[in-house]
């Protein structure tokens, strides 16, 4: 049970009643030392409102086009930044997100956007039919799961313009979902040309790691709960009351709005505020985890970034424990904003509600409401590592000696039957057989949990540098791709520096070289240009080929 207690007060020394008044005037008609004189965020929008209107041409804005606010990030010293969405006569446009840069007095200062290309149709009628553009969608779907007997298929197909591949086009977005055998939903998003019939991009929508309370990760932990009569529930006040629930090993089906089945989120009670065993015999020990990994995501983002709740508006989501039968996953999911934990098969996994994963998930959620980098190609490599980046942020921010932090991904999961130590490697991502250490041009053709291992590299190379070291009881031997030697500037800035670019830099179409422009930018802001930070930035990206 929490409690808040406020300590406020002040004082104002006088000699002689005049002194008094001029001090009171001041006071009066100037801020006080301390008061945050920032813009605020509608004053933010309001700036970049009209600065969008003084420069819609630059932006690529016609008068079929409109535009809504996605998010919005002000620096201490005043400078703004306005994240936009638009639409083309309606429709939502892919790629067509962009960010306003605005001066501390309001003044445009220029803009990043996901695509330069004009946006312009002759038409947004479909020559392909919805049903048809879902048929397709269903077919890749089940291309996509072969030798899974689907049950539940549904598709949802939605008409958008498509800027994000080339020359602006009439497509379908259509949401395909299932249940396989085993009840675990399935998903895929599929583009496909509005014209044609041409299938123009598909990725999996269910963005997943294969991945005081009594945890089974992390030990004995501290968790605010609320008393209801004389009973506690596993809900936080203090964190915009998140709060963990148990899925009673059932299964839902309900991904982008498209709503068959949910399983429930039954919330987690307890008589003495005591939680769980630290074994699977107690089913609220898996709880604890999950609560425990939400609420140093939540510390860690707002602590560290100034960033309150995983959307930035103080809002809690939710966990559910105990989904399905062996599933052997973890996910979030934007439409319910709730994270959902496996308990694991036993011999490959164990239940996957480690801090690590919990970060990971969550920090999917950070990644929507902001650059909302595409599922797929090197996008989807990004969205993939921006996760386990800040899965491991949160790790360390934890400082928890029981899981302390490292470079490695689900370490606390795995089971002997996986046969590795981890799901991922930051300092030699290839270790874990699929990953790559270097970019290519063709690594966004690999799936993003593999691509994103140039970013993993780049990130465990900023942070620690190269070669054979231990750091926190952990042995690692990084290399590099260019066969320079790299001095890390240590995790805390890499966070920031990576938090930075996200919110402020990077769009929905950001590739690896954008990667590199969006972090040099980042850490120009933070460190100043030309520093140890800048420098060792771009030598980190030259060390895994990209630049």
């Amino acid at each position: 049970m929490s409690r808040i207690r406020h300590i406020r007060g002040s004082s104002l020394a006088t000699a002689g009643a005049a002194v008094a008044t001029a001090a009171l005037l001041t006071a009066a008609l100037a801020p006080a030392a301390n008061a945050d004189t920032r813009p605020t965020r509608a004053t933010a929008i309001e700036n970049a409102v009209s600065a969008v209107a003084a420069h819609a041409a630059n932006l690529g804005l016609t008068s079929a086009q409109r535009t809504s606010v996605r998010d919005v990030v002000v620096d201490k010293d005043g400078t703004q930044h306005v994240r936009y969405d638009r639409t083309y006569r309606e429709l939502p446009v892919l790629g067509g997100d962009f960010v306003v840069h605005l001066a501390p007095d309001g003044a445009y200062r220029g803009a990043d956007r996901a695509t330069g290309k004009a946006i312009s149709l002759t038409s947004v009628t479909p020559e392909l039919s919805g049903a048809k553009a879902a048929g397709l969608a269903v077919n890749a779907l089940r291309a996509a799961n072969p030798g899974k007997a689907l049950k539940r298929v549904t598709a949802k197909p939605r008409l958008i313009v498509d800027a994000l591949h080339g020359a602006a086009r009439l497509a379908w977005r259509t949401e395909a979902v299932a249940e396989d055998s085993l009840g675990n939903p399935v998903a895929r998003t599929t583009l496909t040309d509005a014209r044609t019939g041409a299938r123009i991009d598909a990725w999996d929508s269910v963005e997943t790691v294969t991945g005081d309370g009594n945890s089974l990760y992390s030990g004995t932990v501290p968790l605010e709960t609320t008393l209801s009569g004389s009973t506690y529930q596993l809900k936080d006040p203090t964190r915009g009351n998140t709060y963990t629930g148990d899925a009673a090993n059932k299964t839902d089906l309900c991904i982008f709005g498209i709503c068959i089945s949910r399983a429930p989120a039954t919330l987690f009670t307890d008589a003495d505020n005591h939680w769980g065993a630290g074994a699977t015999s107690d089913r609220s020990s898996a709880a604890v985890d999950a609560q425990y990994g939400t609420n140093e995501t939540w510390d860690y983002y707002k602590n560290v970034h100034g960033r309150n709740g995983i959307a930035g508006d103080g809002k809690g989501s939710y966990n559910r424990v105990h989904y399905g039968s062996n599933y052997n996953n973890a996910f979030w999911d934007d439409s319910c904003f709730c994270m959902t934990y496996g308990d694991g098969d036993g011999s490959t996994f164990g239940p996957l509600v480690a801090l690590d994963v919990a970060g990971h998930e969550m920090s999917h959620g950070v990644t929507s409401k902001t650059a909302a980098l595409t599922y797929s190609g090197e996008s989807g490599g990004l969205n993939e590592a921006t996760s386990d980046i800040f899965g491991t942020m949160v790790e360390w921010y934890a400082n928890n000696a029981s899981d302390p932090g490292d470079y490695l991904i689900g370490e606390k999961i795995v089971r002997p039957g996986f046969g590795k130590p981890a799901l991922r490697f930051m300092d030699k991502p290839s270790r874990d057989g699929n990953s790559a250490d270097c970019w290519s041009s063709s690594v966004g053709n690999l799936d993003v949990h593999y691509s994103s291992g140039v970013a993993n590299h780049f990130v465990y190379l900023l942070s620690e540098g190269s070669g054979a070291k231990t750091v926190n009881g952990v042995a690692y031997d990084s290399p590099t791709c260019n066969g320079a030697t790299v001095t890390g500037i240590g995790h805390d800035k890499v966070g920031k520096i990576w938090y930075r670019a996200l919110t402020v830099y990077m769009t929905s179409s950001t590739n690896y070289a954008g990667a590199r422009t969006a972090t040099l930018n980042a850490a120009k802001d933070l460190y100043g240009a030309g520093g140890t930070e800048y420098n060792t930035v771009a030598a980190a990206w030259s060390a895994v080929s990209v630049g």
